[in-house]
């Protein structure tokens, strides 16, 4: 029997009379809220859920996807991660057929069980937004921190399955971040140094991340920050060692309301210069340059377009803007795609660099995102962070100036 309180309803479930998909969902929620001392489950406004390239999941997740989907549906609005490919596009980046045809069966067995085929970890820019204080089941790291940080909503970081359970049943165990006692900041962090660039934001993420030590982090002396720039601190941050819940004072939902912590630290100039000689390898030619992780929006895509406007991306490069469909739609219809592809840019729709089987594919890549380097130097690949001015530049050169 569970320690946890059950519904009736919850109870019926997990003894499968709604059917085995329920029951396994069930199986598992209860598992995890027992590890976690949850009381019960909290109903969910949505889910993301993470663990959708084929490239991360295999023939195993592949398999346990296709038995849930013989009769499970989705309770609530449940979007996806990125996938391992362009799903349209696939071909022209390089991505064999073999991979596609196991892509997708993956989209096509969480199409069956009514996911929105979205793959963007950026679910906030496409229709699926939270209200403050909502609690819904996310995944994707990044993801994850602003919808706690900048929303003010309430979730975990959900591994792929038990967000996929949640999504089946509508619920989640009630413990972690859904309790308002575990959102209160551990530590003081004040931040000393100007911020410019949203490669600036990924380093100071690289910084906050590692003084932070799985704590929250209050932050001040921060004047102002763009959508971008939160996105962007948004996956630095927890990449490299916080929680995924941070707050800027003046700037993040009920920051005002926060009690500063007594243990503080200081974020200085030779702060950064480490985050950025840490992150950052000796690299003479680009074989990559990657913007997007987390996916682009329509105004990083507008700017891209302008620095490569009467500008053609190296023939020894290739140039890959990372975005969600939906986003993509919006630069054909402005033309921003247009000018981008005749410079020899591709957009990689559906995926990112952090979840597609680039390993051995390339051997340097340049981005402005904290997160892809991290990910970037796992495949194998000398990174370099910088600018997005920085990085199209390479592209174009074909070289790191």
């Amino acid at each position: 029997m569970t320690r946890m309180r059950l519904t009736k309803e919850e109870e019926k479930m997990l003894c499968g009379e709604e059917g085995y998909a329920a029951k396994k969902s069930m199986e598992i929620l209860v598992a995890l809220g027992e590890i976690y001392n949850a009381e019960a489950l909290v109903n969910v406004g949505s889910v993301q859920v993470a663990g959708v390239s084929y490239h991360n999941l295999g023939e195993a997740g592949l398999e346990f996807l296709k038995e849930l989907a013989r009769d499970g549906r989705v309770k609530v609005l449940t979007t996806l991660n990125p996938a391992g490919m362009d799903l349209k596009n696939w071909r022209a980046l390089g991505i064999t057929p073999e991979f596609a045809e196991k892509q997708n069966r993956v989209i096509d067995a969480f199409r069956r069980m009514g996911v929105i085929i979205s793959c963007t970890c950026t679910p906030y820019l496409i229709g699926s937004l939270p209200r403050y204080g909502e609690h819904i089941a996310w995944s994707e790291s990044s993801a994850v921190t602003f919808a706690n940080s900048v929303i003010g909503a309430k979730t975990n970081r959900e591994g792929g399955p038990s967000a996929l359970a949640a999504a089946l049943v509508g619920k989640t165990p009630c413990y972690g971040l859904h309790l308002e006692e575990n959102r209160a900041p551990d530590v003081h962090v004040d931040v000393k140094v100007y911020l410019k660039t949203l490669s600036d934001w990924g380093a100071l993420g690289w910084c906050i991340g590692r003084k932070a030590e799985n704590k929250i982090p209050y932050i001040t002396g921060v004047g102002k920050a763009s959508l971008d720039d939160l996105k962007s601190f948004c996956a630095s941050v927890v990449t490299y060692g916080a929680k995924p819940l941070f707050f800027i004072k003046g700037i993040t939902p009920d920051s005002d309301r926060q009690q500063i912590p007594k243990e503080k630290v200081t974020i200085e100039d030779q702060h950064m210069k480490e985050a950025f000689d840490s992150i950052n390898d000796e690299v003479e030619t680009v074989d990559l340059v990657c913007i997007g992780c987390p996916h682009c929006s329509i105004r990083e895509v507008a700017r891209i377009a302008g620095l490569l406007h009467s500008r053609k991306v190296s023939s020894n490069t290739e140039l890959w803007i990372a975005t969600s469909r939906l986003v993509k739609q919006l630069a054909d219809e402005i033309g921003y795609t247009r000018t981008i592809e005749s410079a020899g840019g591709r957009f990689a729709c559906d995926t990112c660099m952090a979840v597609a089987p680039l390993k051995g594919r390339f051997k340097s890549v340049a981005t402005n995102s904290a997160k892809g380097c991290y990910y970037s130097r796992h495949n194998g690949m000398a990174t370099r962070l910088g600018s997005l001015e920085d990085c199209i530049n390479a592209a174009v050169t074909g070289k790191w100036s």
